[in-house]
């Protein structure tokens, strides 16, 4: 099912003639040039984040005009650099217990090797847990352990090039035969979030994505703030199917994915299924350096 999609113009300039007011504090980034440069051009009055967060629009409607109107991440300057560096930590389930791991990942993309450092903070016995920013201060404390792959042993979620088509895309994230069946939308929401965990994604690619999550059934907006364990602000888009609620927070302004929940409502085991936060994202010279900040990790606060 397809959805109409407004231009960011044409989108604004319904908004004004309606005489919508609409107020956005966005985080301030860092100018990156040396001292005594020409400071950078004012950003527009009317950003994606506006346009995107707007009063009155669809869950679809967001995300399509979100990805029409993109912004480029801190992240996006280091394309072209060998390797992909991931700072990640989740909460998982395995069994009956919660794992918990922060993970920096450095994949070579041309032949898949790398490396990895990995804390674990101690497992959680039992299912219903809601995880906490205080429990992020439990990795600092944990001792690191550094894995060295070799040749083939890291892959991202896609091999080859991500399809700027979405249609293209869903159907690599989701098997077509599955598209009747209720975990669908699940498995689907599950490969979009596999996707941007697993490699760096620069803006075609974030579009592409946003647009494939505008495509999946039951899809809804969750009004208002949503912040996660890293106290960063987005938009939060829900689905709930096959007894499960997935929840993906987004960049209102870039469309990197920050956060992501998926929690099973009921069965023989409800509770937590996971929770992961995209720290940071991007691409190094080599497997020994941290990336250059995203705006993943900036703050951004909606009203």
């Amino acid at each position: 099912m397809t959805h109409p999609t407004l231009t960011a113009r044409r989108q604004r300039a319904a908004l004004l003639g309606g005489s919508l007011v609409l107020v956005l504090l966005t985080a301030c980034y860092a100018d990156p040039r040396p001292a005594g440069t020409a400071s950078a051009a004012p950003r527009p009055a009317s950003t994606p984040a506006t346009a995107a967060t707007a009063a009155g629009l669809t869950a679809q409607q967001r995300l399509n005009l979100l990805a029409d109107t993109i912004s480029t991440a801190p992240a996006d300057t280091t394309d072209g650099l060998p390797y992909t560096y991931l700072h990640l930590q989740s909460w998982t389930r395995a069994s009956t217990t919660i794992v918990r791991t922060d993970v920096r990942r450095w994949r070579h993309d041309a032949d898949g090797s790398g490396r990895e450092m990995i804390r674990r903070a101690p497992d959680l016995h039992g299912l219903n847990h809601q995880p906490t920013p205080q429990e992020r201060q439990e990795f600092s404390r944990a001792v690191p352990h550094t894995l060295h792959h070799g040749i083939g042993d890291l892959h991202p979620h896609l091999s080859g090039d991500i399809p700027a088509n979405p249609r293209e895309l869903i159907r690599l994230l989701a098997p077509p035969a599955l598209a009747d069946e209720p975990a669908y939308p699940r498995i689907l929401a599950s490969g979009i979030v596999e996707l941007a965990t697993s490699q760096h994604l620069n803006p075609r690619q974030r579009a592409t994505t946003l647009r494939a999550l505008a495509a999946a059934p039951h899809l809804t907006y969750n009004k208002g703030t949503t912040t996660d364990l890293a106290g960063r602000t987005g938009m939060s888009f829900q689905i709930v199917a096959d007894g499960s609620t997935s929840t993906l927070l987004i960049h209102p302004d870039t469309g990197d994915l920050l956060a992501a929940t998926e929690w099973v409502n009921r069965g023989r085991r409800p509770g937590l299924y996971s929770y992961t936060l995209l720290l940071a994202h991007g691409r190094t010279r080599s497997p020994d350096m941290p990336t250059s900040p995203t705006t993943a990790a900036a703050v951004t606060r909606l009203r």
